[in-house]
């Protein structure tokens, strides 16, 4: 069955710039030119949240892994940490000397890694947003970052042309990817963390092996790709094209699935669902349109079963197997989580409330800090008036 567009969501009064889904696909977050983040409810009837608080466009959102907080950066070079319920509370940080384009939290969300148009990519913790280090080697505009899945890498997206993979212990950049013939909008993981996919102002979408760092598959298009995501088994990635274009490729056979048509005007953002079950998409047509993927989750192992003996599209066999072993590890964990239920929705609700605590937390730090400041302030001032009513009185006795 084709992916099937679901709903729309109207409320923002600009292009939308980014999306992405809460772990348990209640919410939906969206942020937008118009300076503002929404919290869609996926629930009929409910309504959203228009959070504000930042003074120039919102460029980038994202779910914590539980769902509990969102982050979001901005054109006003800050970082907010929202907690998505209605009051809306934040703790904010400047996080760079010029736009911050992208946020992304790790996969335990004790980190986050952020990108900006001052070059730099850095690293902070979330619970007190201390900076912990920066990487410095682009020589423009860093679009995007992220995190792999095993929080060992880094892997970076700029207008320099380049795409570039940190080790996150040493700090130091271990390769760079210089195969665009334009800027670099968007860069992301496989499921996996075997392998990249980046998308550029030359209109392709490009695949890299992390491991050996060769080029696995080339997707020539049209128009300029603003942004991509991977579907959670691996076998499938989606685009955001200028053409007003969604494309899903699929991975193993290397070639284009389906072309999806919905927004008017450039389709800016496009995010799959944390169970892939759905994806949703932005455009400069202010809209934000949410899709059913109708992709058949039980069919994913005896597709690869079927694709091992294929190959991909620079004809390299060890590709198609390399992805497998990162899809069949998904699969086994699905048909776990059916026998363990109930225990995981205990531990994911634990750690949401834990998750919450901390996102609170960091509100009251902030608000500590403030009033420490006035406090600060007031004894100074004390200290100064009685010090000039004691040089009065010895003037008098004098």
């Amino acid at each position: 069955e084709d992916p099937s567009l679901e709903r729309h969501f109207k409320g923002h009064r600009d292009a939308i710039t980014s999306v992405d889904f809460s772990l348990n696909k209640k919410q939906l977050a969206s942020g937008s030119m118009d300076s503002c983040l929404m919290i869609w409810s996926m629930k009929p009837q409910m309504r959203a949240y228009r959070f504000v608080g930042h003074k120039d466009v919102v460029m980038c959102v994202q779910f914590s892994p539980s769902g509990h907080l969102v982050a979001s950066g901005s054109r006003d070079k800050t970082v907010r940490l929202w907690v998505p319920s209605v009051k809306g509370e934040s703790a904010v940080f400047k996080a760079h000397t010029a736009t911050v384009r992208s946020v992304h939290f790790s996969s335990d969300g004790q980190l986050l890694v952020t990108a900006s148009d001052d070059k730099t990519v850095k690293v902070w913790t979330v619970h007190r947003q201390k900076f912990l280090f920066s990487l410095n080697q682009h020589i423009n505009w860093v679009r995007c970052a992220r995190f792999s899945p095993d929080g060992r890498l880094i892997v970076s997206a700029s207008d320099d042309k380049t795409v570039k993979l940190w080790d996150k212990t040493s700090r130091e950049c271990i390769h760079s990817f210089c195969e665009h013939g334009g800027f670099v909008n968007h860069v992301d993981f496989h499921p996996s963390g075997t392998c990249i996919a980046a998308a550029g102002t030359d209109n392709t979408v490009k695949v890299w092996d992390v491991r050996m760092n060769r080029l696995l598959q080339h997707y020539q298009g049209n128009a300029v790709v603003n942004s991509l995501s991977f579907h959670p088994s691996g076998n499938y990635l989606i685009t955001a094209s200028n053409d007003s274009t969604l494309k899903i490729l699929d991975l193993l056979e290397g070639r284009l699935l389906y072309t999806l048509h919905g927004h008017q005007g450039p389709a800016t953002c496009v995010a799959f669902s944390r169970a892939g079950d759905l994806f949703a998409s932005g455009g400069s047509d202010e809209q934000v349109m949410v899709w059913k993927t109708n992709f058949d989750a039980a069919d994913y192992g005896d597709v690869l079963k079927t694709q091992k003996s294929g190959t991909s599209v620079d004809g390299t066999h060890h590709t198609l197997v390399e992805m497998d072993s990162g899809v069949h590890l998904k699969t086994r964990k699905t048909q776990d989580s059916g026998r363990n239920h109930e225990q995981q929705e205990e531990e994911t609700s634990l750690t949401n409330t834990l998750e919450h605590i901390m996102g609170l937390l960091d509100v009251l730090t902030r608000t500590v800090s403030i009033l420490e400041q006035r406090l600060t302030l007031t004894e100074d001032k004390l200290k100064e008036c009685l010090e000039n009513q004691q040089k009065i009185i010895q003037n008098k006795t004098s």
